[in-house]
């Protein structure tokens, strides 16, 4: 079963890497497009990104999910980690919207708005982290 943590937690390190990274991809696009600069790379790199991102979501909430099964369901802190990774995946999902946009030249936030869109996940992350480290209740 550690084998199977230790890939859990490979999985989440690279979910998160996505879903701190695309956000950034989506200022540089929306701050390109205002200068008049060729943007056509990030709209492939944050296809990409996105894609590797979802795997990687997949395999971290299955390996958490067979963790859940083999461990069982005890305590509080657990059922409130769940809700905070059920926020985690509707930011996923958003990102999904804003990277479909982004590919049909659609209209995104401003770089500002991003900017503080970029940070959400570092608020849903903490309270994770803290649940599942310290097990409070």
């Amino acid at each position: 079963m550690l084998y199977l943590k230790v890939f859990h937690l490979l999985a989440i390190i690279s979910w998160m890497a996505g879903v701190f990274y695309l956000p950034r991809i989506f200022v540089h696009y929306v701050e390109g497009q205002k200068a008049s600069e060729d943007v056509r790379r990030l709209k492939v790199m944050a296809r990409k990104l996105y894609h590797f991102t979802s795997i990687m979501a997949v395999f971290a909430l299955g390996s958490g999910l067979t963790l859940w099964l083999y461990f069982g369901f005890s305590g509080g802190w657990l059922q409130a980690k769940l809700g905070m990774v059920v926020l985690l995946i509707a930011y996923h999902i958003s990102m999904r919207v804003f990277m479909k946009r982004m590919q049909a030249d659609g209209q995104l936030p401003s770089s500002t708005a991003l900017r503080w869109y970029n940070e959400l996940p570092l608020l849903i992350l903490v309270p994770i982290l803290y649940l599942v480290v310290l097990k409070p209740f």
